[in-house]
C-alpha cells in the first residue's frame, strides 16, 4: 500500500509538473497565439476580433496566476481552445479524431511486435548457437539499422507504386463510407498494412536480442542450474524459471514504448499520409497552430507518465524486490 501510494504521488506530481510546463511554455515565447491568427489574415481582421480572440485563446491582460487557473479550469471542462488550421474546430476534436488512428496502428504493431520479438528471444536464447540464432538477429537488425522513413519509403514504392498490391496514403478508401461496416474496417486493416509493418520490422530485432540477452544472462544463474539438476522439465524450466525472470527489463522497454505510442511514428504517418497524432502535430508545428500543438504535447506527456505508473504498478506485482525498495524510498 506505502508503494502504491508512493507511486501515485510521484504520478500527481509529475502531471502537475508537466501541465504548468505546458501553460508557461507558450507564454514565454513573443507574441501569442492570437497575433499570429491575425497576421494570417492579412489586416482582414479588426482589432476587436484579435481581442475576442486572445480571449478565447486565455492570452488576456490578467494577472498569470489567474490565467493558471482559467487554463486548469479549461483542461477540466475540455476547453483547449481552438486550432488554427481547422478555425474554428476545437483542439479536442481534433485530438480525439487523430488519437485512434495513432493508438490502433502504433499501439497495435507496438504490442505484436514486444509479443513476437519475446518469444523468439526466448526460443533462440534457449536454443542458442543454433541456426536461428545465428540467422534471426543479425538479419532483422539490418532493418533496425535503417532509418524507418527509409524503410517507409522503400515499401510505399515497392509495394504501393510498382506492385499496386497496397493503397499508398490515408486510413480506408475514400469512397467508401464510414461506419461499423465490414468493408470499412477491411479497407482500414488493408490500409495499415505497409505502415504498420514499416514500424513492426523496426522494432522487432531490439525486443528479440533484448530478451535473448537477458535470458542468456538467466541461464547461467545458480537456482537454474539447481532447478535443472532437479529434473524439472524443459517447457517449466525455459517459462516458468527463465523466462519469467528475464523478462521484467522487457517490461520496463514495454513502458517507454507504450508512451510512444501516443507520440506516433511521426516519419511513418507522415510518409503514408496516416491521419494520426504525429501527422496532426507535424501539420501544427508548419502551420503555427499553437493550441493544436500545445494540446498535442499535453496529451503525449500525460500517456507517458500514465503508462509509466501502470508498468510501475505491474513491475511491483511481478517482483517484491521493486515494491519493497520503492516503499523504501
Amino acid at each position: 500500500m506505502k508503494y502504491f501510494l508512493h507511486r501515485v504521488g510521484f504520478l500527481f506530481l509529475s502531471m502537475f509538473a508537466a501541465v504548468t510546463l505546458n501553460f508557461l511554455l507558450p507564454r514565454m515565447m513573443p507574441g501569442n497565439p492570437a497575433t499570429v491568427l491575425f497576421a494570417k489574415f492579412q489586416g482582414r481582421m479588426t482589432p476587436q476580433a484579435l481581442h475576442a480572440l486572445e480571449a478565447e485563446f486565455g492570452f488576456n491582460h490578467k494577472p498569470l496566476i489567474d490565467q493558471y487557473f482559467s487554463y486548469l479550469g479549461g483542461l477540466v471542462t475540455g476547453h483547449w481552445g481552438l486550432s488554427f488550421n481547422y478555425y474554428p474546430t476545437p483542439v479536442t476534436s481534433v485530438i480525439a479524431s487523430s488519437l485512434p488512428w495513432t493508438i490502433g496502428l502504433v499501439g497495435i504493431s507496438t504490442i505484436i511486435s514486444v509479443f513476437m520479438g519475446t518469444i523468439i528471444g526466448i526460443y533462440i536464447a534457449w536454443r542458442r548457437k543454433g541456426i536461428l540464432d545465428s540467422v534471426l538477429p543479425t538479419s532483422l537488425m539490418f532493418f533496425q539499422a535503417m532509418p524507418t522513413f527509409w524503410v517507409a519509403l522503400m515499401l510505399l514504392y515497392i509495394f504501393g507504386f510498382l506492385l499496386s498490391w497496397f493503397p499508398m496514403s490515408h486510413a480506408y478508401s475514400n469512397s467508401i463510407v464510414p461506419g461499423m461496416s465490414g468493408s470499412y474496417l477491411l479497407s482500414i486493416l488493408y490500409h495499415a498494412v505497409l505502415p504498420g509493418f514499416t514500424i513492426f520490422i523496426g522494432s522487432l530485432s531490439g525486443w528479440m536480442i533484448g530478451m535473448r540477452n537477458n535470458m542468456i544472462n538467466t541461464l547461467g544463474e545458480d537456482y537454474i542450474v539447481f532447478a535443472e539438476a532437479k529434473g524439472i522439465s524443459p517447457a517449466r524450466l525455459m517459462f516458468s524459471y527463465t523466462a519469467r525472470n528475464a523478462i521484467l527489463p522487457q517490461i520496463t522497454s514495454f513502458a517507454i514504448a507504450l508512451g510512444n505510442v501516443v507520440s506516433g511514428s511521426i516519419l511513418v504517418e507522415m510518409v503514408f499520409s496516416y491521419p494520426g497524432i504525429g501527422y496532426q502535430l507535424v501539420n501544427a508545428v508548419t502551420g503555427e497552430d499553437y493550441p493544436l500543438i500545445q494540446g498535442t504535447f499535453l496529451i503525449i506527456a500525460l500517456s507517458v507518465l500514465i503508462a509509466n505508473f501502470i508498468v510501475d504498478l505491474l513491475l511491483s506485482r511481478l517482483d517484491p524486490r521493486v515494491r519493497r525498495e520503492g516503499a523504501v524510498a
